[in-house]
């Protein structure tokens, strides 16, 4: 049973359902901590380091950073969620137990979590997108279907997310994760620079992590340039996030049920 493929059923909306009832209680703190953070990178860096790069990839660095922080914004999001808030409520709180009081599984609980993560993303993506639109970063209308690959990306994260929660003991163990998985991606993954100026061996690690597929999908549709290789960008993603989420699953399941 532990290594069983999850089965998914309308029943993860209620998981799914209890988390929005919560967070509108905190919608205010929550939505502050998810945008202040990129606002103070597109202003910061964007005017002011962009005053002297100028152009980077034929757009301008204002718009280059606006792209990446989008991206690198749903993998924070998602990341928090799926590690402090899905830890505190398996562990800290016990609400699984409740949870596994009903009729719902352990296949149900994980697959609301991680669909509550992607909608979390897409909340404070919406808002940062429009922050970025009322600076001059977004160029053109089709910067509307970034809103879709922003709750991928959540999806994505959150799998790999609610492993760590699996797995630690304590709040502290997350920062190995942040530290050094999260951070590197953020640093190397195209964020702040295009990852041609990197080693070319760098480069190749770098192709295999899911945050440069992300900005290389988003890139293109805030800056107004035509989109390539979407198929290979959006199967990365998807792999990454089927296989996270049976991970996930599995181990939840040997934490609550084994």
């Amino acid at each position: 049973m532990t290594w069983q493929l999850p089965h998914i059923n309308f029943r993860a909306l209620s998981v799914w359902r209890r988390n929005v009832l919560v967070w509108r209680k905190l919608m205010g703190p929550s939505l502050l901590i998810n945008i202040g953070e990129p606002l103070l990178y597109l202003l910061g860096l964007g005017y002011g380091l962009g005053l002297f790069i100028g152009q980077m990839s034929d757009m301008s660095y204002l718009t280059f950073l606006a792209s990446g922080i989008l991206a690198a914004s749903a993998m924070n999001t998602a990341s928090f969620e799926g590690m402090f808030s899905v830890y505190t409520r398996m562990v800290t709180q016990r609400t699984y137990e409740a949870m596994q009081a009903t009729p719902l599984s352990v296949d149900d609980i994980i697959a609301g979590e991680i669909l509550w993560c992607a909608t979390k993303c897409l909340i404070s993506g919406t808002a940062i997108l429009a922050v970025a639109t009322a600076l001059g970063a977004v160029h053109g209308t089709q910067a509307l279907f970034v809103l879709p690959i922003i709750f991928l990306i959540g999806l994505c994260f959150a799998g790999p997310a609610i492993i760590m929660s699996a797995f630690s003991h304590g709040y502290d163990f997350f920062y190995y994760y942040l530290t050094l998985f999260i951070t590197p991606m953020f640093i190397l993954s195209g964020v702040f620079y295009p990852i041609s100026s990197l080693p070319t061996g760098v480069q190749a690690v770098v192709q295999l992590l899911p945050l440069t597929h992300a900005i290389q999908l988003v890139r293109p549709l805030v800056s107004g340039q035509a989109l390539t290789d979407v198929g290979l960008h959006v199967g990365v993603i998807v792999v990454y996030t089927l296989v996270a989420y049976y991970f996930a699953v599995v181990l939840v399941r040997k934490r609550l049920v084994v």
